[in-house]
C-alpha cells in the first residue's frame, strides 16, 4: 500500500505537464491568428501587390501584381514613344493637307520672303544714307522687280530669235546621230530606225487629245503663275517696308514660356536664310558667266539662254546644276556633234567641281552649309509635294531649320543651368574630377581666432 501515494504522483506530474504542453500550443496558436489579422489589415491598407502570409486554414494568399508592373520595360516606352509618334504624324499629315490646299499662297509667299532676304541690305543701305522707309523700300522693290522682269524677256527674245535655227541644227544633228548609228558597231539597220520614227510618230498621234489637254491646262497654269507673281510683289512689299512690325506680331502668338526662345531664333534664321540667299545667287552667277563663255567659245547656239537656264538651275542645288549642264551637253550634241559635246560636258564639270568645293564653301560658309544627303532628300521631298517651287524652297528651309534647332538647342541648356541650384561662380568643387567626394560647406569648422 506504500507504494500506491508515489504512482499516483508520477501520474499527477505527468498530467500536469501535459496540460502545460497544450496551453503553450494554444498560446502559440493564438499568436499565430494575431499576426495573420495584422497582416491582413496592413495589406490592406497600403497597395502592396506582392504580400503573402499563412491564412488560418493553413494556405498561403497571393496578392495578383498591377498589370502595367506586368509589362516589360522595353514594351512600356516602345508604347509610350508609339502613339506620340502617331499623334505627331497626324499633326504633319494634316499640315500637308492644309498647305497642299493653298499651295500657291504658301509658295508665293515663301518666294516673297526669299526675295525680301536678297533686297533687304539694299533697303539697309539706303535708309543709312537718310532715304525714308518708303522710299527705300519702293526704290529696292522696283529695280529688284525691273531686273528680274528683263532677265525673263532676254530669254525668251533669245528663245525666240534662235528657235528657227536650232530646229534646223537638232534636225542635223539627228541625221548625223542616224549616220553614226548606221556605221556604228552596233549593227543598227536603217529599217530599225525607220521603225522607231514610225513608233514615235504613232505615239504622238494616238496622244494628240492627250496633248491638246496638257495645251489648255498650260493656259490654266499662266494664269495661276501670273496670281502667284502679283502675291509675291505685295507680299515682297510689305515685308520690306514692315517687316520688323509683322515680326514683332508674329511673336505675340508664341506662348510666354517659349517667346524668349523664339525671338532669339528669328533673328539668327533670318540671318542663315540673307546669307544662303546671297550666297546662291553670286554663286549662280558665277557658273552662269563661266559655262556661257566655254559653250559660246564651243560655237554651241543659244549660249545666253543656255547660260541663264544654268542661272536659275543653281537655285536646286546639286539638282538643278545637273539637269542644266546635262541640258547644254544635249545641245552640243544634237548641233556640234559629239566633240563638242564632250568639251561642254568638261567645262560643265569643271566649273560645278570649283564652286562645290571652294565658292559654295568661301561665300556660303559654315553658317548654311547642309550636308549633301539632306539637300537631296530635302530636294526630292521638295519637289514630290510642290513640285519646282518646292524643290527651290526645301533646301533654305532645311538650313534655316537647323538654325533655329541648334539655337533653341543651346538656349534650353543655358536656361536649364540657370535655373540649376548650387553655388555660384568657381569653387573648389567644379575643379574636382566626377565621382570625387567634398566636404558640405556647413560641415566646415571655422578657422581658428587670430
Amino acid at each position: 500500500m506504500s507504494r500506491v501515494p508515489g504512482w499516483f504522483g508520477r501520474i499527477g506530474a505527468g498530467l500536469t505537464e501535459v496540460g502545460e504542453r497544450l496551453d503553450a500550443r494554444r498560446a502559440a496558436a493564438e499568436k499565430d491568428d494575431d499576426e495573420i489579422d495584422k497582416g491582413e489589415e496592413a495589406g490592406t491598407d497600403s497597395s502592396s501587390s506582392s504580400l503573402s502570409g499563412p491564412s488560418p486554414t493553413g494556405t498561403v494568399a497571393h496578392v495578383r501584381p498591377d498589370p502595367a508592373t506586368a509589362v516589360p520595360w522595353g514594351m512600356r516606352v516602345a508604347a509610350e514613344a508609339g502613339w506620340r509618334l502617331l499623334v505627331l504624324a497626324g499633326t504633319v499629315w494634316v499640315l500637308m493637307r492644309v498647305i497642299s490646299a493653298v499651295q500657291l499662297v504658301v509658295l508665293a509667299f515663301v518666294s516673297a520672303l526669299l526675295i525680301t532676304a536678297l533686297l533687304q541690305p539694299t533697303v539697309a543701305r539706303l535708309r543709312r544714307h537718310g532715304f525714308p522707309r518708303g522710299l527705300a523700300t519702293a526704290l529696292t522693290a522696283i529695280l529688284g522687280f525691273v531686273i528680274m522682269g528683263l532677265v525673263g524677256w532676254f530669254v525668251v527674245w533669245q528663245v525666240m530669235e534662235n528657235i528657227n535655227n536650232l530646229a534646223d541644227q537638232i534636225q542635223d544633228g539627228i541625221d548625223e546621230l542616224q549616220r553614226w548609228l548606221l556605221n556604228s558597231p552596233f549593227h543598227v539597220t536603217e529599217d530599225q530606225i525607220k521603225d522607231i520614227a514610225k513608233s514615235l510618230r504613232e505615239a504622238v498621234g494616238a496622244n494628240t487629245e492627250e496633248i491638246t489637254s496638257a495645251g489648255l491646262e498650260g493656259v490654266t497654269v499662266i494664269v495661276e503663275a501670273l496670281t502667284g507673281i502679283l502675291l509675291t510683289m505685295f507680299s515682297t512689299l510689305f515685308l520690306l517696308y514692315d517687316g520688323k512690325r509683322i515680326w514683332e506680331w508674329t511673336l505675340k502668338l508664341v506662348p510666354a514660356a517659349a517667346r524668349p526662345g523664339v525671338a532669339g531664333a528669328g533673328p539668327r534664321a533670318w540671318r542663315t536664310l540673307t546669307a544662303y540667299v546671297r550666297g546662291t545667287v553670286i554663286v549662280a552667277l558665277i557658273d552662269a558667266i563661266f559655262i556661257g563663255l566655254g559653250i559660246f567659245f564651243l560655237d554651241v547656239p543659244m549660249a545666253v539662254p543656255l547660260a541663264v537656264f544654268i542661272f536659275l538651275g543653281a537655285f536646286i542645288p546639286l539638282v538643278g546644276a545637273v539637269i542644266s549642264g546635262a541640258l547644254a551637253v544635249v545641245v552640243a550634241l544634237v548641233t556640234q556633234g559629239v566633240f563638242t559635246a564632250v568639251m561642254t560636258l568638261a567645262v560643265v564639270l569643271a566649273v560645278q567641281q570649283i564652286e562645290g568645293h571652294i565658292l559654295q564653301p568661301f561665300i556660303l560658309g559654315r553658317a548654311v552649309r547642309v550636308h549633301p544627303l539632306a539637300v537631296v532628300l530635302s530636294v526630292a521631298a521638295g519637289g514630290m509635294v510642290a513640285g519646282i517651287g518646292g524643290a527651290v524652297v526645301a533646301v533654305p528651309l532645311v538650313a534655316v531649320t537647323n538654325t533655329v534647332v541648334g539655337y533653341l538647342r543651346s538656349h534650353s541648356r543655358e536656361a536649364a543651368l540657370r535655373q540649376s541650384p548650387g553655388p555660384h561662380g568657381s569653387t573648389a568643387a567644379t575643379e574636382l574630377p566626377p565621382g570625387t567626394a567634398t566636404v558640405p560647406k556647413d560641415s566646415v569648422p571655422p578657422p581658428p581666432p587670430t
